[in-house]
């Protein structure tokens, strides 16, 4: 009768191991993950378009940030660059809320990246404009000087351009 052996897995297996359930327990391929990573971080607004022209309801430079976090959050805003009159009493009037909400883009939550269809969903769990979509689906497009370029999928004539801020 032959002795059993004892089991010995060496560290390529063990690795092979974690890269296999790891990837089945997150439902995420190596290249989702990999474009995800590329994904975190801060990034400045550089522009936003429509049809190629200046957007009117976010001026000719507007700012803002857009921040990815490696936990799988993400938050946005966006300011309009446009005169936005200060409130005349302790509490805006119905007309000085919407000029100030007019342009001005403030959500947060959770993101997913879907490598293969080429798309980023922010899945929006608090939000500046309530009753919207809680899903947006942007198109990305990771272009020179580490800017990634975002596209609506519900408005692909507007275009979003970010800058990775660096330090």
């Amino acid at each position: 009768m032959r002795k059993a052996q004892p089991l010995r897995v060496t560290t390529a297996a063990l690795a092979l191991l974690t890269f296999v359930f790891g990837t089945i327990a997150t439902g995420q391929s190596t290249s989702e993950r990999d474009v995800a990573k590329s994904f975190i971080g801060t990034w400045r607004l550089v522009s936003i378009t429509l049809n190629g022209q200046i957007n009117p309801d976010r001026g000719p430079n507007p700012t803002g940030l857009i921040i990815y976090d490696g936990n799988g959050y993400m938050a946005v805003q966006i300011m309009p660059d446009r005169e936005r009159p200060k409130y005349v009493g302790s509490k805006p009037t119905g007309e000085e809320a919407q000029a100030a909400l007019l342009g001005y883009t403030a959500y947060f939550g959770t993101y997913t990246v879907d490598a293969v269809a080429g798309t980023v969903t922010h899945h929006r769990q608090g939000n500046v404009i309530p009753g919207v979509a809680r899903e947006v689906v942007r198109r990305y497009e990771f272009a020179p000087g580490d800017r990634v370029i975002l596209t609506p999928v519900e408005n692909p004539a507007s275009r979003l351009t970010w800058e990775r801020v660096k330090k």
